[in-house]
């Protein structure tokens, strides 16, 4: 007997490529338990299925920078208790972290894709499950988006929960609705723009030498990075990250913050008398709006 749950959770996380940097990505995550019915002529209660996987995967996947620790351009060192610093070596777009070893999850791979991270999951779900069940089949897929879209990452260091952590993401249409229309030549471009990005808080920039970083960091200037640090209940967060895979915003990097944001950068392109509405969205299936000339 099969149990089936589409939709069960979305992954919002980011994760460390050597060709693309730091992608911000969104999966959301199919079950299929199958096994024998249990006394209450149930494989698995879809209640138990919805808390415990979901927690587990919020747990130890989900809001974290995902490491292909495998892969040889990728080096880890644990350096306070408690801390680990990573770094990405590739020429001079290096990415360099020190953060909580929460922030992290390492994936038995040389890349993050989707089948690699499928296969963590199963082996990370598989202990949990009751004697009962003797097959689990994982799906992930991304959201399928009839337009343009962006991958970025950021990190929320105001959040109680685990949106605090620097290198977190997300993969996220975009709608420009420009004089009650969609503009797809805008979107296309915003989009552009914003691949593959990590979005910093000037209030969280600091000098690259005030961070604590691993050795594979020497030699890495203000001329070619971007340092940004903060502490939030979780710890202390620190990343150097290239300043051409970054974007610099003067507020916070909320979603509302961010909706309001692109309107006011697509305006720049608008006449005075156009309207504007901005359906700006954070991974799959919600976000915020700004409006520009809009009653």
């Amino acid at each position: 007997m099969n149990l089936f749950v589409k939709a069960l959770t979305v992954i919002d996380a980011s994760y460390l490529c050597d060709k693309r940097g730091m992608v911000g990505e969104s999966w959301i995550l199919d079950v299929t338990l199958s096994g024998q019915l249990n006394e209450m002529s149930m494989v698995l209660d879809f209640g138990q299925v919805k808390s415990q996987i979901k927690r587990l995967v919020d747990q130890f996947v989900d809001h974290r920078l995902l490491i292909p620790k495998r892969n040889p351009l990728i080096h880890s060192t644990q350096t306070n208790s408690g801390y680990t610093s990573i770094d990405l070596v590739r020429e001079t777009k290096s990415i360099y972290l020190n953060c909580p070893d929460e922030a992290y999850c390492f994936i038995d791979a040389e890349e993050i894709n989707i089948d690699s991270v499928a296969k963590h999951l199963y082996q990370l779900l598989k202990g949990y499950l009751p004697d009962n069940v003797d097959g689990l089949d994982i799906t992930l897929r991304p959201e399928k988006i009839d337009g343009a879209l962006y991958h970025y990452s950021h990190g929320l260091k105001k959040h109680d929960g685990n949106c605090q952590r620097i290198a977190h993401g997300h993969r996220s249409p975009i709608e420009l609705i420009v004089d009650g229309q969609r503009d797809s030549i805008r979107e296309l471009e915003f989009c552009k723009r914003w691949e593959d990005i990590y979005l910093g808080s000037l209030e969280d920039k600091v000098p690259v030498t005030s961070l604590t970083l691993s050795k594979n960091s020497e030699g890495i200037s203000e001329e070619s990075h971007y340092a940004f640090s903060y502490t939030s209940p979780q710890g202390k967060f620190e990343l150097a990250i290239s300043k051409c895979e970054t974007e610099i915003l003067d507020t916070d990097t909320t979603v509302e913050l961010l909706a309001n944001y692109i309107s006011n950068e697509v305006q720049k392109s608008l006449s005075p008398t156009q309207t504007l509405k901005v359906v700006a969205y954070e991974g799959v299936g919600k976000g915020a709006m700004a409006f520009h000339n809009c009653k």
